[in-house]
């Protein structure tokens, strides 16, 4: 994907969680009758404004997009009317304040929640669990797993695709669990079988946790025939074409898709010479796969998948929708689980277990929004629902200056029955404003080390 096609991607997804989160302060505001002088996404001078609504809000886009803000009346910011002092913010009980600073993070929530319902009432395609002969030396080969088999179960939890087991083991792996295993092989045997994680390391954990302890998605032997290909990818721009044949690679012959995928795989970068068959017509095309982080590897893809056969994609895929309370139902618990795991997370940051080379600034966030915009419009949603729930969890952190140190001074405020004095609300200010730049520096740190380490 060009550069162009990155910031794009990046900026609407900025636009769209700054427009969520500031909207939750503005309706609350609006609803508990705080006047809303202007609503502004992106801070510094304002590119451009307009005025509306009843109270004549100034809605603003402003040059700096790394944020906005809700302004409202207050005492504390300007003269005020003395027919509008029942309107200023600072007049309000402390309740009405606290729901008004409480929205915004709500809101992301509440955003997570819509997008991943309407996903899940869409209906998905996603791998089966069904695993690959495990390593030998594995955890997974250890416990007795083979080719053919399909996890049913984690510790007693049903599930049904890769994702959701990948997920229920990384989560295991972070608390240094063991996870049972419920499986079923291809003659309909069940077996189960236990896997230990305690002995994970914090590399394991921040590589790609299934491939550590053996588990492997089963990929049926496919010919290495194209299928779909990635709008804008290196194979799209080379010259591919959906239901090319590829007969070798660099000069070795490519008897299976796998085969293909092991030699884009290990040409990151680097000019890869692919002989095809099209239209039954050799030729040959030069195709340079772009580099993509698998753990700690840098890897090659092209962004091209294999046609499947119609007889086999029963067997390696599966679409599940559901009906619009079991989505809703579904969507809160998904949205819940992300919010615990990312606190844990933070958690294990702050006392050393996880690295903080885990925390990202915009520059990794703008490649992830770029990439998942290439991949669809899907994907796309999926990784703004999870950034809304970052940013939920991010604002509901008890550090002065976000929305969740205000609402810990209004929680000292309801337990004391008086308001934090301005002599501590500023000396919070000063140590939130030192924590978060110390946050912002590890990012900003954390981005340049990948950009120049490829």
């Amino acid at each position: 994907m060009s550069l162009l096609h990155t910031i794009a991607a990046f900026i609407v997804a900025l636009g769209v969680l700054i427009i969520v989160h500031e909207y939750g302060h503005y309706l609350v505001a609006r609803l508990c009758g705080v006047k809303v002088l202007r609503f502004s996404v992106g801070f510094g001078r304002p590119i451009a404004s307009w005025r509306r609504g009843p109270d004549g809000t100034e809605w603003a886009l402003a040059a700096v997009p790394f944020g906005g803000y809700v302004k409202m009346l207050d005492e504390r910011e300007g003269p005020v009317a003395p027919n509008e002092l029942a309107r200023a913010f600072n007049r309000q009980g402390v309740a009405k304040r606290f729901l008004i600073v409480a929205a915004g993070p709500v809101f992301n929530f509440l955003f997570a929640i819509a997008v991943y319902a309407a996903l899940f009432m869409y209906g998905i395609p996603e791998a089966r669990p069904v695993i690959a002969e495990p390593p030998a030396g594995t955890l997974a080969a250890a416990a007795g797993l083979h080719a053919g088999d399909t996890v049913r179960a984690t510790n007693g939890e049903p599930l049904q695709t890769w994702q959701d087991l990948r997920w229920r083991v990384l989560q295991a792996a972070l608390q240094g669990q063991r996870v049972r295993l419920e499986t079923v092989d291809e003659k309909g045997h069940l077996a189960e079988s236990s896997i230990d994680l305690r002995g994970f390391t914090e590399s394991d954990i921040e590589g790609d946790v299934l491939e550590r302890a053996g588990l492997r998605l089963y990929r049926a032997p496919l010919a290495p025939v194209l299928g779909k290909l990635v709008p804008g990818g290196a194979g799209e721009r080379a010259g591919l074409r959906e239901g090319d044949r590829i007969l070798a690679a660099d000069g070795k012959p490519v008897p299976t898709w796998e085969a293909l995928v092991n030699a884009v795989r290990a040409s990151p970068q680097k000019a890869l010479r692919l002989e095809l068959e099209r239209a039954g017509r050799r030729m040959s095309v030069e195709v340079v796969p772009e580099t993509v982080a698998s753990g700690e590897a840098r890897i090659g893809r092209i962004g091209a998948a294999p046609f499947v056969p119609p007889g086999q994609v029963d067997r390696i895929v599966v679409r599940i929708r559901y009906g619009l309370f079991e989505s809703l139902g579904k969507a809160l618990g998904k949205t819940v689980d992300i919010s615990v795991f990312s606190l844990k997370m933070l958690g294990k940051m702050l006392v050393g277990q996880v690295s903080w080379r885990h925390l990202s600034g915009p520059v990794t966030i703008a490649d992830f929004a770029g990439q998942s915009a290439q991949l669809g419009w899907v994907s796309y949603l999926t990784f703004l629902a999870l950034i809304s729930i970052s940013l939920g969890v991010l604002n509901l952190l008890p550090v002065p200056l976000l929305d969740g140190g205000h609402l810990m001074y209004y929680l000292i405020e309801i337990i004391k029955g008086r308001p934090v004095s301005e002599r501590a609300m500023e000396l919070g200010q000063r140590v939130g404003l030192a924590l978060l730049l110390v946050m912002m520096a590890f990012a900003f740190y954390n981005d340049l080390n990948r950009l120049l380490t490829g």
